[in-house]
């Protein structure tokens, strides 16, 4: 029982600290942040309208343009974080796989470039 509470010491104070450091934070911004609120400021407001608007209004599709770009970025780096770790162990069609995949990536980045998808006027 004594060598089981030694291998989780290190897990236990992580998670102390890290709950520590969470709980300072968010102390010191309600402490130290300046309140001024006003009712502009505290209005319902979502993807560039107002949320009391007519339900069936045209939405702007540049919004899931850049929502599908945020998505497929983060699986990106969901399937690049492991590979990395396993850099070692995948070998050559682990390789080039991913390269694969980047270049898939990539491609669909620069059509989604090339088409003014992410120009904000």
């Amino acid at each position: 029982m004594q060598t089981l509470a030694a291998d989780y010491l290190p897990i236990l104070i992580f998670l102390g600290v890290a709950v520590g450091l969470g709980l300072v934070l968010v102390l010191a911004a309600a402490i130290l942040a300046v309140s001024n609120p006003d009712p502009e400021k505290v209005s319902a407001y979502e993807c560039g309208f107002n949320a009391f608007d007519d339900a069936r209004m045209k939405f702007d599709v540049r919004f899931y343009l850049v929502s599908i770009l945020f998505i497929i970025f983060d699986l990106e780096v969901a399937f690049l974080f492991p590979w990395a770790v396993a850099f070692k162990d995948v070998g050559t069609v682990g390789f080039w796989s991913m390269m694969i995949f980047l270049g898939v990536l990539t491609v669909g980045f620069a059509y989604e470039w090339k088409k003014g998808a992410l120009e904000w006027e």
